[in-house]
């Protein structure tokens, strides 16, 4: 049996299969290597990308625009509030019925929708996934509560650069102090894409910070299948020794939806910073990087400097911040190209990826 990317749908990587997250990878690689001349330059001539912000971004409506414009086409951005759509306070269009007449205006759909924007953790997910299911057009979240799989990708680009096989290799993903509470999205895209592509993950939180726990269990099958290792430890000697990439960042415990829902999303966020910002070791500082094997630092932004991590290992020379932001525009372009563009795609790369 084959399969084909073209009008495949990307909530997170965990739902494709291994060789078609090589394949976007290997793409954007080329698109990288050949930015303004590739051969699916203009695969998107005339085509318009739909991109649904729920939530404001520092980069992503930035570099999908930029993808899409570099592909021959446009990306509209799109306001939900502006927009007449059914909610649970307004009346107006279904999410069906706008899936299904967007789908004739549009070759795919983008949407970011975080915590500050839905009422329970796996809201912004369930919203994405009712739209996969009557859109006849890709549907690619641009980060929502469970899952941001093109900054999973851009990630695993940046250090295949700088470390070539990551194969063995261990990546830290430890949580920060910050200002900014944060979604689980990145942080749990993160673990799943690299304990599945063979990085041995070590999870390291105070006590409280715990993540999804089917994220978990898939995380722990992704290594077994793998032949890699996922651990979780709460003890920063632990997980800072032998590794080889450290990925700082903060997020916020499961405790923010019942307190947004209690005091409003303001208070929540307020009492989250607080309790953050009791954990006075848990910042990456040069001190610590030391304990770790000669590792690459890296983030997916916006850097909560001095609260995740110090300026010195920020800009630091083995810090690869700003390659990984760039390499959202790159693996944006790969899966917009692999999903959307089916005609000029079809001889290159060939439409079939078997499995």
């Amino acid at each position: 049996m084959t399969m084909t990317l073209y009008g495949r749908d990307l909530i997170t990587t965990q739902d494709w299969p291994v060789e078609y997250i090589e394949r976007a990878l290997e793409l954007a690689v080329e698109f990288k290597e050949d930015r303004y001349n590739h051969p699916l330059r203009n695969c998107l001539d005339r085509r318009t990308f739909a991109m649904f912000f729920y939530n404001p971004s520092v980069r992503t409506r930035q570099s999908f625009e930029a993808a899409a414009t570099e592909l021959g086409g446009h990306a509209q951005f799109l306001e939900p509030k502006s927009m007449r759509l059914k909610s649970a306070k307004s009346a107006g269009e279904t999410i069906e019925d706008a899936a299904k007449v967007m789908s004739r205006y549009f070759v795919g759909i983008g949407i970011r929708i975080l915590e500050t924007a839905i009422e329970e953790y796996g809201q912004g997910d369930e919203l994405l996934r009712e739209y996969a299911q009557h859109a006849s057009i890709p549907i690619v979240s641009m980060a929502h509560d469970r899952f941001h799989p093109c900054q999973g990708l851009a990630d695993v680009m940046g250090m295949r650069q700088h470390a070539g096989d990551l194969k063995g290799k261990k990546l830290l993903q430890v949580w920060g102090k910050g200002a900014l509470v944060r979604s689980w999205s990145s942080v749990q895209e993160s673990i799943l894409i690299n304990s599945r592509l063979g990085m041995d993950v070590t999870l390291c939180h105070p006590e409280g910070y715990d993540l999804d726990p089917e994220v978990i269990k898939w995380c722990e099958e992704n290594a077994e299948a793998s032949d890699s290792t996922f651990e979780i430890v709460h003890d920063l000697e632990e997980g800072y020794d032998g590794a080889n990439f450290v990925y700082s960042r903060n997020w916020m415990t499961s405790d923010f939806y019942d307190l947004a829902s209690k005091h409003g999303i303001e208070e929540a966020k307020k009492r989250e910073t607080q309790k953050a910002m009791k954990y006075d070791d848990w910042i990456t500082t040069k001190d610590w990087m030391d304990k770790a094997d000669d590792a690459f630092f890296t983030h997916c932004g916006p850097v909560d400097r001095n609260s995740e991590v110090t300026d010195e290992v920020v800009d630091g020379p083995k810090s690869i911040v700003y390659d990984i932001a760039e390499n959202r525009l790159h693996v944006q372009k790969a899966v917009m190209a692999l999903t959307m563009a089916r005609t000029e795609a079809e001889d290159y790369p060939p439409e079939e990826f078997g499995i």
